[in-house]
Protein backbone atom coordinates (compact mmCIF):
# COMPACT_ATOMS: atom_id res chain seq x y z
CA UNK A 1 0.00 0.00 0.00
CA UNK A 2 1.99 3.64 -1.17
CA UNK A 3 0.21 6.96 -1.23
CA UNK A 4 -0.12 8.37 -4.36
CA UNK A 5 -1.35 12.41 -4.87
CA UNK A 6 -3.46 11.87 -1.86
CA UNK A 7 -5.05 8.74 -2.62
CA UNK A 8 -4.34 5.58 -1.04
CA UNK A 9 -4.15 2.64 -3.72
CA UNK A 10 -3.72 -0.45 -2.76
CA UNK A 11 -1.45 -3.62 -4.92
CA UNK A 12 -3.06 -7.41 -5.56
CA UNK A 13 -1.51 -9.85 -7.31
CA UNK A 14 -3.59 -11.99 -10.34
CA UNK A 15 -2.81 -14.90 -10.72
CA UNK A 16 -3.67 -16.66 -14.27
CA UNK A 17 -4.71 -19.62 -15.64
CA UNK A 18 -0.77 -20.58 -16.07
CA UNK A 19 0.79 -21.06 -12.90
CA UNK A 20 3.65 -19.02 -14.59
CA UNK A 21 1.61 -15.90 -15.67
CA UNK A 22 0.47 -13.51 -12.88
CA UNK A 23 -0.76 -9.72 -13.19
CA UNK A 24 0.44 -6.77 -10.64
CA UNK A 25 -2.89 -4.89 -10.22
CA UNK A 26 -3.69 -1.93 -8.10
CA UNK A 27 -6.76 -0.44 -7.19
CA UNK A 28 -9.01 2.56 -4.96
CA UNK A 29 -10.61 1.73 -1.74
CA UNK A 30 -13.90 2.92 -3.64
CA UNK A 31 -13.28 0.34 -6.92
CA UNK A 32 -15.92 -2.37 -6.64
CA UNK A 33 -14.90 -5.95 -7.68
CA UNK A 34 -16.52 -5.44 -11.15
CA UNK A 35 -13.33 -3.09 -11.76
CA UNK A 36 -10.56 -5.37 -11.19
CA UNK A 37 -12.64 -7.82 -13.05
CA UNK A 38 -12.81 -6.29 -16.36
CA UNK A 39 -9.25 -4.77 -15.85
CA UNK A 40 -7.40 -8.52 -15.67
CA UNK A 41 -10.14 -9.56 -19.10
CA UNK A 42 -8.70 -6.41 -20.91
CA UNK A 43 -4.86 -7.12 -20.01
CA UNK A 44 -5.98 -10.78 -21.52
CA UNK A 45 -7.89 -9.22 -24.91
CA UNK A 46 -11.15 -11.08 -22.99
CA UNK A 47 -14.42 -9.45 -24.52
CA UNK A 48 -16.81 -12.36 -23.02
CA UNK A 49 -15.60 -12.01 -19.45
CA UNK A 50 -19.14 -12.61 -18.07
CA UNK A 51 -17.35 -16.57 -17.54
CA UNK A 52 -15.09 -15.88 -15.56
CA UNK A 53 -14.27 -14.63 -12.18
CA UNK A 54 -11.56 -13.98 -9.56
CA UNK A 55 -11.51 -15.76 -6.39
CA UNK A 56 -9.66 -15.39 -2.89
CA UNK A 57 -8.81 -17.17 0.28
CA UNK A 58 -9.73 -15.38 3.37
CA UNK A 59 -8.03 -15.80 6.59
CA UNK A 60 -9.58 -18.80 7.42
CA UNK A 61 -8.65 -20.99 4.44
CA UNK A 62 -12.19 -20.61 2.91
CA UNK A 63 -12.49 -19.86 -0.72
CA UNK A 64 -14.68 -17.05 -2.24
CA UNK A 65 -15.34 -15.75 -5.49
CA UNK A 66 -14.95 -12.17 -5.67
CA UNK A 67 -18.20 -10.13 -5.14
CA UNK A 68 -18.77 -8.09 -8.50
CA UNK A 69 -21.13 -5.36 -7.39
CA UNK A 70 -19.22 -4.76 -3.18
CA UNK A 71 -16.08 -2.91 -2.87
CA UNK A 72 -13.30 -5.07 -3.01
CA UNK A 73 -11.37 -3.78 0.05
CA UNK A 74 -14.11 -4.74 2.49
CA UNK A 75 -14.13 -8.11 0.76
CA UNK A 76 -10.21 -9.08 1.70
CA UNK A 77 -9.85 -6.61 4.64
CA UNK A 78 -7.87 -9.29 6.61
CA UNK A 79 -5.76 -10.47 3.20
CA UNK A 80 -1.84 -9.64 3.16
CA UNK A 81 -0.89 -9.80 0.54
CA UNK A 82 -3.71 -9.36 -1.47
CA UNK A 83 -3.93 -12.12 -3.76
CA UNK A 84 -6.63 -13.26 -6.39
CA UNK A 85 -6.97 -16.12 -9.04
CA UNK A 86 -8.52 -16.01 -12.23
CA UNK A 87 -10.79 -18.42 -13.21
CA UNK A 88 -13.67 -19.83 -15.04
CA UNK A 89 -16.61 -19.67 -13.03
CA UNK A 90 -19.59 -20.41 -15.18
CA UNK A 91 -18.68 -23.54 -17.51
CA UNK A 92 -20.47 -22.97 -20.87
CA UNK A 93 -22.70 -26.15 -21.50
CA UNK A 94 -20.87 -25.89 -26.08
CA UNK A 95 -17.85 -23.98 -25.50
CA UNK A 96 -17.63 -24.61 -29.04
CA UNK A 97 -20.83 -21.86 -29.48
CA UNK A 98 -18.24 -18.94 -27.88
CA UNK A 99 -17.48 -16.06 -30.78
CA UNK A 100 -13.71 -15.24 -29.75
CA UNK A 101 -11.07 -17.75 -29.93
CA UNK A 102 -9.38 -15.92 -26.89
CA UNK A 103 -12.01 -17.09 -24.59
CA UNK A 104 -12.11 -20.50 -25.88
CA UNK A 105 -8.63 -20.88 -25.03
CA UNK A 106 -8.95 -19.74 -21.83
CA UNK A 107 -11.39 -22.55 -21.46
CA UNK A 108 -9.20 -24.74 -22.58
CA UNK A 109 -6.94 -23.40 -19.79
CA UNK A 110 -9.06 -23.62 -16.91
CA UNK A 111 -10.07 -27.74 -18.20
CA UNK A 112 -6.47 -28.32 -18.66
CA UNK A 113 -5.66 -27.52 -15.20
CA UNK A 114 -8.87 -29.64 -13.91
CA UNK A 115 -7.16 -32.93 -15.69
CA UNK A 116 -4.04 -32.26 -13.97
CA UNK A 117 -5.61 -31.75 -10.76
CA UNK A 118 -8.14 -34.23 -10.65
CA UNK A 119 -11.13 -32.96 -11.01
CA UNK A 120 -12.33 -33.88 -14.58
CA UNK A 121 -13.34 -37.31 -14.47
CA UNK A 122 -12.50 -39.54 -18.02
CA UNK A 123 -11.78 -43.49 -18.87
CA UNK A 124 -8.45 -43.93 -19.54
CA UNK A 125 -8.22 -43.82 -22.75
CA UNK A 126 -10.28 -40.39 -22.71
CA UNK A 127 -7.53 -39.41 -20.79
CA UNK A 128 -4.94 -40.37 -23.34
CA UNK A 129 -6.96 -38.52 -25.94
CA UNK A 130 -6.85 -35.31 -24.05
CA UNK A 131 -3.51 -35.68 -23.07
CA UNK A 132 -2.51 -36.49 -26.65
CA UNK A 133 -4.25 -32.98 -28.03
CA UNK A 134 -2.48 -30.97 -25.10
CA UNK A 135 0.82 -32.31 -26.44
CA UNK A 136 -0.67 -31.91 -30.30
CA UNK A 137 -1.65 -28.06 -29.25
CA UNK A 138 1.98 -27.54 -27.01
CA UNK A 139 3.82 -29.57 -29.24
CA UNK A 140 2.80 -29.81 -32.36
CA UNK A 141 2.96 -32.69 -35.03
CA UNK A 142 5.16 -35.57 -33.80
CA UNK A 143 8.95 -35.58 -35.42
CA UNK A 144 10.61 -38.37 -34.70
CA UNK A 145 14.02 -35.81 -34.53
CA UNK A 146 12.70 -34.12 -31.83
CA UNK A 147 10.28 -36.20 -30.01
CA UNK A 148 12.77 -38.93 -28.57
CA UNK A 149 12.62 -41.09 -25.77
CA UNK A 150 9.38 -40.83 -23.30
CA UNK A 151 8.94 -36.84 -23.95
CA UNK A 152 5.51 -36.85 -22.75
CA UNK A 153 6.45 -37.61 -18.99
CA UNK A 154 8.98 -34.05 -19.27
CA UNK A 155 5.16 -32.98 -19.18
CA UNK A 156 2.53 -33.08 -16.45
CA UNK A 157 -0.71 -33.65 -17.67
CA UNK A 158 -2.67 -36.03 -15.37
CA UNK A 159 -2.37 -36.03 -11.99
CA UNK A 160 -2.12 -39.90 -11.99
CA UNK A 161 0.23 -40.23 -14.83
CA UNK A 162 0.99 -43.65 -15.15
CA UNK A 163 3.94 -45.21 -17.51
CA UNK A 164 1.16 -47.00 -20.05
CA UNK A 165 -1.07 -43.72 -20.09
CA UNK A 166 2.29 -41.66 -20.95
CA UNK A 167 3.10 -44.40 -23.60
CA UNK A 168 -0.55 -44.45 -24.79
CA UNK A 169 -0.58 -40.39 -25.26
CA UNK A 170 3.09 -41.03 -27.59
CA UNK A 171 1.17 -43.29 -29.66
CA UNK A 172 -2.02 -41.26 -30.33
CA UNK A 173 0.26 -38.18 -31.02
CA UNK A 174 2.49 -39.91 -33.38
CA UNK A 175 -0.93 -41.51 -35.49
CA UNK A 176 -2.27 -39.43 -38.07
CA UNK A 177 -6.13 -38.49 -37.78
CA UNK A 178 -8.68 -40.92 -38.77
CA UNK A 179 -9.94 -39.71 -42.43
CA UNK A 180 -6.32 -39.24 -43.93
CA UNK A 181 -4.48 -41.56 -45.17
CA UNK A 182 -2.91 -43.58 -42.99
CA UNK A 183 -5.05 -42.18 -39.93
CA UNK A 184 -5.88 -44.05 -37.12
CA UNK A 185 -7.84 -41.70 -34.42
CA UNK A 186 -4.59 -40.58 -33.74
CA UNK A 187 -4.02 -36.21 -33.68
CA UNK A 188 -1.06 -36.29 -35.71
CA UNK A 189 -1.96 -33.87 -38.49
CA UNK A 190 -4.09 -31.56 -36.82
CA UNK A 191 -3.78 -28.03 -36.27
CA UNK A 192 -3.64 -25.94 -32.98
CA UNK A 193 -6.80 -25.17 -33.23
CA UNK A 194 -8.71 -28.34 -34.49
CA UNK A 195 -7.17 -29.99 -31.81
CA UNK A 196 -8.24 -27.15 -29.18
CA UNK A 197 -11.77 -27.63 -30.37
CA UNK A 198 -11.60 -31.36 -30.03
CA UNK A 199 -10.46 -31.14 -25.96
CA UNK A 200 -13.43 -29.11 -25.89
CA UNK A 201 -15.88 -31.23 -27.63
CA UNK A 202 -14.76 -33.89 -25.37
CA UNK A 203 -14.45 -32.70 -21.98
CA UNK A 204 -17.38 -30.63 -22.19
CA UNK A 205 -19.29 -33.83 -22.19
CA UNK A 206 -17.62 -35.44 -19.19
CA UNK A 207 -19.71 -35.73 -16.22
CA UNK A 208 -17.29 -33.63 -13.94
CA UNK A 209 -17.19 -30.90 -16.34
CA UNK A 210 -17.68 -27.44 -14.95
CA UNK A 211 -18.10 -29.47 -11.67
CA UNK A 212 -16.21 -27.34 -8.52
CA UNK A 213 -16.33 -30.18 -5.43
CA UNK A 214 -17.27 -29.11 -2.21
CA UNK A 215 -17.01 -31.67 0.97
CA UNK A 216 -20.01 -32.52 2.69
CA UNK A 217 -21.65 -35.51 4.67
CA UNK A 218 -25.08 -37.06 3.93
CA UNK A 219 -27.55 -37.78 7.17
CA UNK A 220 -25.33 -41.17 7.34
CA UNK A 221 -22.08 -39.49 7.67
CA UNK A 222 -21.10 -40.83 4.46
CA UNK A 223 -18.46 -38.52 3.32
CA UNK A 224 -19.74 -36.94 -0.34
CA UNK A 225 -19.00 -34.44 -2.62
CA UNK A 226 -21.15 -31.37 -3.59
CA UNK A 227 -20.28 -30.20 -7.55
CA UNK A 228 -22.42 -27.85 -9.19
CA UNK A 229 -22.67 -26.64 -12.59
CA UNK A 230 -25.03 -25.95 -15.79
CA UNK A 231 -26.76 -29.05 -15.49
CA UNK A 232 -27.60 -28.88 -11.33
CA UNK A 233 -26.71 -30.24 -8.55
CA UNK A 234 -24.53 -33.23 -8.67
CA UNK A 235 -23.31 -35.65 -5.61
CA UNK A 236 -20.15 -37.76 -5.72
CA UNK A 237 -18.63 -40.79 -3.18
CA UNK A 238 -15.65 -41.70 -4.21
CA UNK A 239 -14.77 -41.96 -7.68
CA UNK A 240 -18.77 -42.33 -8.70
CA UNK A 241 -21.87 -40.21 -9.40
CA UNK A 242 -24.74 -40.68 -7.09
CA UNK A 243 -27.37 -38.11 -7.36
CA UNK A 244 -28.18 -35.32 -9.98
CA UNK A 245 -30.90 -33.01 -9.09
CA UNK A 246 -31.46 -31.26 -12.50
CA UNK A 247 -32.60 -27.01 -12.00
CA UNK A 248 -35.80 -27.97 -13.23
CA UNK A 249 -36.33 -30.37 -10.61
CA UNK A 250 -34.89 -28.21 -7.56
CA UNK A 251 -37.98 -26.40 -6.17
CA UNK A 252 -35.71 -23.74 -3.79
CA UNK A 253 -32.03 -23.65 -2.15
CA UNK A 254 -31.39 -22.48 1.24
CA UNK A 255 -29.18 -23.07 4.15
CA UNK A 256 -28.86 -23.35 7.93
CA UNK A 257 -25.96 -22.76 10.08
CA UNK A 258 -23.55 -26.06 8.47
CA UNK A 259 -26.97 -27.63 6.36
CA UNK A 260 -26.85 -27.14 2.61
CA UNK A 261 -30.72 -27.74 2.09
CA UNK A 262 -32.36 -28.66 -1.36
CA UNK A 263 -36.14 -28.57 -2.03
CA UNK A 264 -36.74 -30.96 -4.78
CA UNK A 265 -40.18 -30.82 -6.90
CA UNK A 266 -41.58 -34.28 -8.82
CA UNK A 267 -44.75 -34.57 -10.65
CA UNK A 268 -45.66 -37.19 -7.58
CA UNK A 269 -44.50 -35.65 -4.81
CA UNK A 270 -41.85 -33.15 -3.14
CA UNK A 271 -38.35 -33.95 -1.67
CA UNK A 272 -36.10 -32.23 0.68
CA UNK A 273 -32.35 -33.26 0.98
CA UNK A 274 -30.14 -31.88 3.39
CA UNK A 275 -25.89 -31.97 3.18
CA UNK A 276 -23.89 -31.08 6.35
CA UNK A 277 -20.91 -28.67 5.40
CA UNK A 278 -17.74 -28.69 7.09
CA UNK A 279 -18.65 -25.53 8.86
CA UNK A 280 -21.12 -22.64 8.62
CA UNK A 281 -18.98 -20.17 6.12
CA UNK A 282 -18.20 -23.18 4.04
CA UNK A 283 -22.59 -24.16 3.78
CA UNK A 284 -22.19 -20.27 2.97
CA UNK A 285 -20.12 -20.86 -0.09
CA UNK A 286 -21.81 -23.39 -1.76
CA UNK A 287 -25.43 -21.88 -1.12
CA UNK A 288 -24.02 -18.87 -3.07
CA UNK A 289 -22.62 -20.86 -5.62
CA UNK A 290 -25.12 -22.99 -6.38
CA UNK A 291 -27.61 -19.77 -6.36
CA UNK A 292 -24.94 -18.68 -9.27
CA UNK A 293 -24.95 -20.94 -11.18
CA UNK A 294 -28.51 -21.69 -11.30
CA UNK A 295 -29.55 -18.27 -11.68
CA UNK A 296 -26.77 -17.57 -14.47
CA UNK A 297 -28.42 -20.79 -16.41
CA UNK A 298 -31.75 -20.47 -15.77
CA UNK A 299 -32.79 -17.01 -15.55
CA UNK A 300 -34.22 -15.61 -18.33
CA UNK A 301 -32.80 -12.24 -17.56
CA UNK A 302 -30.36 -10.93 -14.40
CA UNK A 303 -32.89 -7.62 -13.39
CA UNK A 304 -32.75 -6.72 -9.85
CA UNK A 305 -32.32 -10.95 -8.96
CA UNK A 306 -32.10 -11.02 -5.31
CA UNK A 307 -32.11 -14.11 -2.73
CA UNK A 308 -32.21 -15.04 1.24
CA UNK A 309 -31.27 -17.50 2.63
CA UNK A 310 -30.07 -18.63 6.34
CA UNK A 311 -32.62 -17.18 8.59
CA UNK A 312 -33.01 -18.73 12.01
CA UNK A 313 -34.87 -17.52 15.03
CA UNK A 314 -32.13 -15.02 16.62
CA UNK A 315 -30.18 -14.38 12.94
CA UNK A 316 -30.68 -11.93 10.39
CA UNK A 317 -30.30 -14.47 7.70
CA UNK A 318 -28.13 -13.76 4.39
CA UNK A 319 -28.88 -11.38 1.40
CA UNK A 320 -27.53 -12.18 -1.64
CA UNK A 321 -27.78 -9.84 -5.11
CA UNK A 322 -26.95 -11.61 -8.19
CA UNK A 323 -24.69 -9.24 -10.59
CA UNK A 324 -24.13 -9.49 -14.06
CA UNK A 325 -25.71 -11.10 -17.72
CA UNK A 326 -27.46 -14.63 -17.66
CA UNK A 327 -26.50 -17.13 -20.26
CA UNK A 328 -29.70 -16.58 -21.80
CA UNK A 329 -28.56 -12.45 -22.42
CA UNK A 330 -25.07 -13.47 -23.60
CA UNK A 331 -26.61 -16.06 -26.36
CA UNK A 332 -29.58 -13.17 -27.20
CA UNK A 333 -26.82 -10.87 -27.67
CA UNK A 334 -24.45 -12.85 -29.52
CA UNK A 335 -27.46 -13.64 -32.01
CA UNK A 336 -27.20 -17.35 -30.85
CA UNK A 337 -30.65 -17.49 -29.28
CA UNK A 338 -33.87 -15.52 -30.31
CA UNK A 339 -35.00 -12.87 -28.47
CA UNK A 340 -37.91 -13.90 -25.97
CA UNK A 341 -41.62 -12.87 -26.80
CA UNK A 342 -41.91 -9.49 -24.33
CA UNK A 343 -45.51 -10.85 -24.21
CA UNK A 344 -45.96 -13.93 -21.67
CA UNK A 345 -48.63 -16.55 -21.94
CA UNK A 346 -52.20 -15.04 -21.62
CA UNK A 347 -51.07 -11.59 -22.62
CA UNK A 348 -49.45 -10.42 -19.84
CA UNK A 349 -46.67 -8.92 -19.73
CA UNK A 350 -43.12 -10.03 -17.86
CA UNK A 351 -41.09 -6.96 -16.14
CA UNK A 352 -37.79 -7.35 -16.42
CA UNK A 353 -36.90 -7.32 -12.90
CA UNK A 354 -39.20 -10.11 -11.95
CA UNK A 355 -37.18 -13.11 -10.87
CA UNK A 356 -39.08 -16.54 -9.70
CA UNK A 357 -40.03 -16.66 -5.96
CA UNK A 358 -36.39 -17.59 -4.93
CA UNK A 359 -35.01 -20.98 -4.57
CA UNK A 360 -34.19 -19.94 -1.39
CA UNK A 361 -37.45 -18.82 -0.07
CA UNK A 362 -40.94 -20.62 0.20
CA UNK A 363 -42.35 -20.55 -3.52
CA UNK A 364 -46.33 -20.33 -3.62
CA UNK A 365 -48.74 -22.78 -4.82
CA UNK A 366 -47.09 -24.94 -7.69
CA UNK A 367 -45.05 -22.46 -8.77
CA UNK A 368 -41.55 -24.81 -9.53
CA UNK A 369 -38.37 -22.81 -9.99
CA UNK A 370 -38.03 -22.87 -13.87
CA UNK A 371 -35.17 -23.92 -15.59
CA UNK A 372 -34.16 -22.62 -19.29
CA UNK A 373 -32.97 -26.33 -20.74
CA UNK A 374 -29.65 -26.72 -21.58
CA UNK A 375 -31.10 -28.05 -25.27
CA UNK A 376 -32.68 -24.62 -25.50
CA UNK A 377 -29.55 -22.87 -24.96
CA UNK A 378 -26.81 -24.60 -26.97
CA UNK A 379 -26.72 -25.85 -30.51
CA UNK A 380 -26.32 -29.76 -29.84
CA UNK A 381 -22.87 -30.98 -29.95
CA UNK A 382 -21.36 -32.30 -33.07
CA UNK A 383 -20.31 -36.22 -32.68
CA UNK A 384 -17.00 -36.43 -30.67
CA UNK A 385 -14.70 -37.84 -32.32
CA UNK A 386 -11.04 -39.05 -32.07
CA UNK A 387 -11.68 -41.02 -28.83
CA UNK A 388 -10.03 -44.18 -29.08
CA UNK A 389 -12.94 -46.80 -28.72
CA UNK A 390 -15.10 -46.87 -25.37
CA UNK A 391 -14.20 -47.51 -21.80
CA UNK A 392 -12.21 -50.19 -21.36
CA UNK A 393 -12.14 -52.83 -18.62
CA UNK A 394 -9.06 -51.26 -16.37
CA UNK A 395 -5.30 -52.33 -15.48
CA UNK A 396 -2.37 -50.83 -14.30
CA UNK A 397 -2.75 -48.26 -16.94
CA UNK A 398 -6.44 -46.90 -15.48
CA UNK A 399 -6.02 -43.55 -14.33
CA UNK A 400 -9.65 -42.08 -13.76
CA UNK A 401 -12.64 -43.44 -12.78
CA UNK A 402 -14.96 -43.71 -15.86
CA UNK A 403 -18.10 -41.99 -16.84
CA UNK A 404 -20.60 -42.12 -13.86
CA UNK A 405 -24.66 -43.13 -15.01
CA UNK A 406 -27.22 -41.30 -13.96
CA UNK A 407 -29.37 -43.01 -11.46
CA UNK A 408 -33.23 -43.02 -11.12
CA UNK A 409 -33.76 -42.20 -7.16
CA UNK A 410 -35.76 -41.23 -4.41
CA UNK A 411 -33.86 -38.01 -3.51
CA UNK A 412 -34.75 -38.55 -0.03
CA UNK A 413 -32.76 -40.84 0.30
CA UNK A 414 -29.23 -39.87 -0.07
CA UNK A 415 -27.66 -43.59 -0.21
CA UNK A 416 -28.75 -44.38 -3.32
CA UNK A 417 -28.20 -47.79 -5.32
CA UNK A 418 -24.34 -46.42 -6.96
CA UNK A 419 -23.38 -47.99 -9.76
CA UNK A 420 -19.19 -48.84 -9.69
CA UNK A 421 -17.51 -47.34 -12.78
CA UNK A 422 -15.46 -50.34 -14.74
CA UNK A 423 -12.43 -49.59 -13.31
CA UNK A 424 -10.33 -50.77 -10.28
CA UNK A 425 -8.94 -47.34 -9.13
CA UNK A 426 -10.48 -45.36 -7.03
CA UNK A 427 -9.62 -41.55 -8.06
CA UNK A 428 -10.70 -39.47 -5.26
CA UNK A 429 -11.37 -35.85 -5.28
CA UNK A 430 -8.60 -34.52 -2.95
CA UNK A 431 -7.34 -31.19 -3.66
CA UNK A 432 -10.54 -29.54 -5.19
CA UNK A 433 -12.36 -29.61 -1.83
CA UNK A 434 -9.82 -26.98 0.04
CA UNK A 435 -7.62 -24.40 -1.82
CA UNK A 436 -5.22 -26.00 -3.65
CA UNK A 437 -1.19 -24.92 -2.54
CA UNK A 438 -0.81 -22.42 -5.33
CA UNK A 439 -4.01 -20.70 -4.59
CA UNK A 440 -3.72 -20.66 -0.93
CA UNK A 441 -0.03 -20.41 -0.92
CA UNK A 442 -0.03 -17.50 -3.03
CA UNK A 443 -0.92 -19.28 -6.29
CA UNK A 444 -3.25 -19.78 -8.59
CA UNK A 445 -5.82 -21.91 -6.64
CA UNK A 446 -8.02 -25.20 -9.11
CA UNK A 447 -11.33 -24.11 -9.55
CA UNK A 448 -14.00 -26.38 -10.90
CA UNK A 449 -14.06 -29.07 -12.89
CA UNK A 450 -16.80 -30.72 -14.43
CA UNK A 451 -20.69 -32.47 -14.06
CA UNK A 452 -22.93 -34.05 -16.38
CA UNK A 453 -25.58 -32.40 -18.35
CA UNK A 454 -29.03 -34.14 -19.61
CA UNK A 455 -30.35 -32.00 -22.09
CA UNK A 456 -34.56 -31.40 -21.43
CA UNK A 457 -36.73 -30.69 -24.52
CA UNK A 458 -39.38 -28.53 -22.86
CA UNK A 459 -39.36 -25.22 -21.73
CA UNK A 460 -42.26 -22.96 -20.21
CA UNK A 461 -42.30 -19.49 -18.87
CA UNK A 462 -43.04 -19.79 -15.37
CA UNK A 463 -46.51 -18.11 -14.13
CA UNK A 464 -47.09 -14.64 -12.84
CA UNK A 465 -44.62 -14.27 -9.91
CA UNK A 466 -44.66 -12.46 -6.41
CA UNK A 467 -41.47 -10.80 -4.62
CA UNK A 468 -39.93 -13.55 -2.32
CA UNK A 469 -40.71 -13.25 1.57
CA UNK A 470 -38.33 -13.06 3.94
CA UNK A 471 -37.55 -16.02 6.56
CA UNK A 472 -39.03 -14.87 10.09
CA UNK A 473 -36.61 -13.92 12.22
CA UNK A 474 -36.92 -12.78 16.11
CA UNK A 475 -34.24 -9.59 16.15
CA UNK A 476 -35.62 -8.38 12.86
CA UNK A 477 -39.11 -8.19 14.61
CA UNK A 478 -38.14 -6.75 17.96
CA UNK A 479 -35.18 -4.27 16.96
CA UNK A 480 -37.49 -2.08 14.52
CA UNK A 481 -40.38 -2.19 17.11
CA UNK A 482 -37.98 -1.34 20.19
CA UNK A 483 -36.87 1.55 17.99
CA UNK A 484 -40.22 3.01 17.43
CA UNK A 485 -40.76 2.69 20.79
CA UNK A 486 -38.30 4.80 21.75
CA UNK A 487 -38.17 7.34 19.39
CA UNK A 488 -42.43 7.49 19.88
CA UNK A 489 -41.27 8.35 23.37
CA UNK A 490 -38.52 10.77 22.74
CA UNK A 491 -41.27 12.78 20.63
CA UNK A 492 -43.65 12.89 23.20
CA UNK A 493 -41.54 14.06 26.12
CA UNK A 494 -39.97 17.27 23.53
CA UNK A 495 -43.73 17.68 23.00
CA UNK A 496 -44.65 17.30 26.72
CA UNK A 497 -41.79 19.94 28.04
CA UNK A 498 -40.99 21.70 25.49
CA UNK A 499 -43.88 23.19 23.68
CA UNK A 500 -46.98 25.66 25.52
CA UNK A 501 -49.85 24.27 24.20
CA UNK A 502 -53.18 24.98 26.84
CA UNK A 503 -53.90 21.59 26.21
CA UNK A 504 -50.94 19.68 27.86
CA UNK A 505 -50.25 22.04 30.85
CA UNK A 506 -52.78 20.65 33.32
CA UNK A 507 -50.77 17.72 32.54
CA UNK A 508 -47.33 19.17 32.63
CA UNK A 509 -47.88 20.45 36.37
CA UNK A 510 -48.55 17.42 37.91
CA UNK A 511 -45.85 16.34 40.92
CA UNK A 512 -44.62 13.11 38.67
CA UNK A 513 -43.94 14.91 35.63
CA UNK A 514 -41.93 17.97 37.37
CA UNK A 515 -39.83 15.07 39.53
CA UNK A 516 -38.76 13.55 36.11
CA UNK A 517 -38.08 16.69 34.17
CA UNK A 518 -35.78 18.33 37.10
CA UNK A 519 -34.18 14.70 37.85
CA UNK A 520 -33.87 13.01 33.98
CA UNK A 521 -35.05 15.43 31.09
CA UNK A 522 -33.44 18.44 32.26
CA UNK A 523 -29.65 16.83 32.79
CA UNK A 524 -29.98 14.62 29.53
CA UNK A 525 -30.80 17.89 27.63
CA UNK A 526 -27.75 19.87 28.95
CA UNK A 527 -25.15 16.53 28.60
CA UNK A 528 -26.51 16.42 24.58
CA UNK A 529 -26.29 20.29 24.29
CA UNK A 530 -22.72 20.20 25.70
CA UNK A 531 -21.46 17.13 23.53
CA UNK A 532 -23.07 18.67 19.76
CA UNK A 533 -21.35 22.00 21.29
CA UNK A 534 -18.00 20.52 21.93
CA UNK A 535 -18.08 18.59 18.57
CA UNK A 536 -18.48 21.86 16.48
Amino acid sequence: MFKSRGDIVYKCTVRLLEDTEILECEFHPSYKGKYLLEHVCQQLNLTETDYFGLRYVDAGGQRHWLHMAKLILKQVKDASPILFSFRVKFYPPNPLLLKEDVTRFQIYLQLKRDLLHGRLYCTSNEAAMLGALIIQIELGDYDPNIHVGNYVTEMRLLLRQTEAIEARIQELHREPVEGTPGGSGGVKGMSTQEAERTFLKIACQLDTYGVDPHPVKDHRSNQLYLGINHSGILTFQGSRKTHHFKWNEVHKINFEGRMFIVHLNYPEKKHTVGFKCPNGPACRHVWCCAIEQMLFFTLASSSDACVYSGGGLFSWGTKFKYVGRTEREILERDGLLAPRDSQEEGGGKRKASSVPATPSTPMTGDFGYSSLPRSTHSAPLEESGGLAGGAEMCNGACLLAGPAVDIALAPQELRAQEKHVPCAAEYILRDSCSPSSSESGGGAGGAGGGGAGAAHDDWRPPPALHPPPRPFSLLRTFIPSFLFVWLSLALLALLVFETDWVLLRPLKRKPELLSLRHHYYAPLKEYLKRKVLEFF
